[in-house]
């Protein structure tokens, strides 16, 4: 059965062996799979004819760009785009004259594979490079070569590719399906529990981890790894309620030091310093941490700011993907990251009482239904266990 991973491949893959091409725009949160996809990609189409950038790394300066991108360009570079240009502007036209113009050594059109293509826009700060995203953007669909766009900026790159040209194929990253998470979950050790078949266990399981990681891969392969660590050391020996408790693994992987922690710190300051507006936005998530489903109005009397500040502050919010607006309440885009809002962004560091209690309180309407979960306890037995087996009638959460 096609996955929709393999589905998603196959559809990039089409999209560049069209005629004309089409432009694949991959848009998804950070851990979504995005650079992982562009290097399978590469390796499928073969590094002589395709070019991976990482764009985030490289934009410092047009001229530096160009000669990042043309050191390591395994097609051949033309006067028109030598790395020796002086001056932004023409560094950068020069750039978009070697991605429109090269060719692989068989004179076959070139492949450029863009990782986070947004962060072009460190570019406006220079003289005659104001519009710089809607350049790039005309100029590869003026090319006759073959592109793949990445960015973690949903809402920004919809609007930026609204009026462009028909090229351009938004592509939004999906979450894993229950078989993703089996296959990295991999084999799972039996509880024990005669009254249910190894195979309904890891299947419960993987729907558990699934839902409480919002189907996102990086989320899953923490838990992932955590189960196994939880087996390997100490904790949940094989064959123990532990080795098959994810929210043990959430609530270690969500403390201070813990892995998820510091993944869902860089995320909320990476987009909070891509936005407008810092100090005012991070109240706001802290106001929508304490309670989602909030109205403006509701915002702006906890802001204790007008509701038209508040309005623009929440669309700064909005253009980074850190909330999203539903009937016109305000939400968290990714659930995870409000539980590390609750924990972190406080004055001292969360307790392992505090952890057990936000992870419970996140966990427990994400679990498949019809289970008794009881609160995680620290330095007690692990509090999730799958002794009871899958219950009847699961639901799988998207």
């Amino acid at each position: 059965m096609l996955t929709p991973r393999t589905i998603l491949a196959r559809r990039v893959t089409a999209a560049l062996d069209a005629f004309p091409s089409r432009i694949p725009v991959l848009v998804g949160g950070c851990g979504s799979g995005r650079t992982t996809l562009l290097h399978q990609l590469r390796e499928r189409i073969g590094r002589t004819s395709a070019q991976y950038i990482d764009v985030e790394r490289t934009a410092t300066t047009p001229e530096r760009f160009l000669r990042a991108v043309s050191a390591v360009s395994p097609f051949p570079i033309t006067d028109s785009s030598a790395p020796g240009v002086l001056g932004a502007r023409p560094a950068f036209d020069a750039t978009l004259a070697f991605f429109g113009h090269a060719r692989t050594s068989a004179s076959e059109p070139a492949t450029f594979l863009l990782d986070e293509f947004l962060e072009l826009r460190t570019f406006e700060s220079f003289p005659g490079l104001r519009r710089v995203q809607h350049d790039f953007v005309d100029g590869l669909a003026a090319s006759g070569n073959r592109f793949v766009l990445t960015s973690r900026y949903v809402a920004r790159a919809l609007r930026l590719l609204r009026d462009r040209s028909a090229r351009f194929e938004v592509i939004n990253m999906p979450a894993l399906t229950l078989e993703d998470t089996q296959d990295i979950l991999g084999p799972t050790p039996a509880s024990g529990n005669s009254g249910n078949s190894g195979g309904d266990e890891a299947e419960y399981l993987a729907r558990t981890v699934q839902s409480l990681a919002d189907g996102r891969p990086s989320y899953v392969r923490a838990v992932a790894d955590e189960l196994t660590a939880m087996r390997e050391h100490g904790g949940a020996g094989p064959g123990s309620p532990g080795s098959n408790d994810p929210i043990s693994a959430l609530v270690a992987l969500l403390a201070p030091e813990g892995r998820l922690a510091k993944q869902c710190g860089f995320s909320y300051e990476l987009r909070l310093h891509r936005a407008r507006g810092y100090g005012a936005l991070k109240a706001i998530l802290e106001i929508l941490g304490e309670e989602e489903g909030l109205t403006l109005t509701e915002i702006s009397q906890r802001l204790q700011r007008t509701p038209g500040s508040t309005k623009d502050y929440l669309s700064w919010l909005e253009d980074v993907d850190l909330v999203t607006s539903r009937s016109k309440r305000y939400s968290f885009t990714d659930p995870l990251l409000r539980v590390w809002v609750r924990l972190h962004c406080r004055a001292t560091a969360p307790s392992e009482d505090d952890l057990a209690r936000e992870v419970h309180r996140y966990a427990l309407p994400r679990l498949p239904p019809q289970i008794e979960v009881p609160k995680p306890q620290p330095h007690a037995e692990p509090a999730f266990a799958m002794a009871g087996g899958p219950p009847t009638g699961i639901i799988e959460i998207d």
